[in-house]
């Protein structure tokens, strides 16, 4: 089964080479393919991008400048990609060895899967200390109030079919778009499946005000998706369970 990568991107001339020298190191023995979707890049992340078109199996970058976004960038992707199942990664963290194999093993069997989720290796003690640790051993728990599972857009992975079917990534939302991803995959009837051995690390902001900014644009969000999904039978919020979050 042909895979295809996508790693949306905006200005990430920092990190993405990280990223790229991962997939580099990465083994499927099926065919597959590396899409690089840039959100309107004007730093220097294009230039180090390019570095790697004979270095990746079919590796491509393309435009998604028109609508700033990371779920507009991985729909573009997906748009391009000519595999029969997508297997997302973000710009600015780092697939460990032999991820692509795990995801790929795992889509050879279900439709919909997460990754495993590693805090500890890119980011300092006193962010991991300010931002607050994640679910890494399983699917994330939402409490605002207690709803799916579901996981970061960084380490999924989906049939092709199955992302089209459900319209792809919402690209009205700038946060928590991965959140609402499962949630709607899950709610049209096919289960996320955890996948132990496809080990990401993520980055969380560099900086203490970054951590601050992020954690406001979520506040905004848990809003939006509260009453996007209370109607879907997501419990209604109450002081005890908001405390308990």
């Amino acid at each position: 089964m042909k895979l295809s990568v996508i790693i949306p991107c905006f200005n990430a001339e920092d990190t993405i080479a990280v990223q790229l020298e991962a997939l580099v190191r990465q083994r499927w023995g099926d065919p597959w393919e590396v899409i690089v979707s840039d959100n309107g890049s004007t730093d220097g992340t294009l230039a180090i991008v390019e570095q790697y078109t004979e270095r990746l199996p079919h590796f491509r970058i393309v435009d998604s400048s028109d609508r700033k976004g990371a779920a507009h960038a991985r729909n573009v992707g997906a748009l391009a990609a000519t595999g029969k199942a997508l297997a997302f990664c973000d710009a600015d963290d780092e697939v460990a060895p032999g991820w692509l194999s795990a995801i790929g093993d795992a889509l050879s069997e279900h439709d919909f899967v997460a990754s495993r989720m590693d805090e500890k290796k890119l980011n300092r003690p006193l962010i991991l200390k300010a931002r607050g640790g994640i679910q890494q051993d399983g699917l994330q728990k939402y409490t605002y109030p207690p709803y799916l599972p579901h996981s970061g857009g960084c380490g999924l992975g989906v049939k092709k079919t199955l992302h089209e079917r459900v319209g792809g990534f919402d690209e009205t939302m700038r946060q928590l778009e991965d959140t609402d991803y499962c949630w709607r995959i899950q709610l049209s009837g096919t289960p996320l499946y955890y996948v132990q051995d496809a080990l990401v690390h993520i980055r969380f902001p560099e900086t203490l005000s970054g951590v601050y900014r992020q954690a406001c644009v979520w506040a905004e969000y848990n809003v939006l998706i509260y009453n996007k999904y209370r109607p879907l039978g997501m419990p209604k919020l109450t002081v005890k369970t908001g405390v308990k979050a």
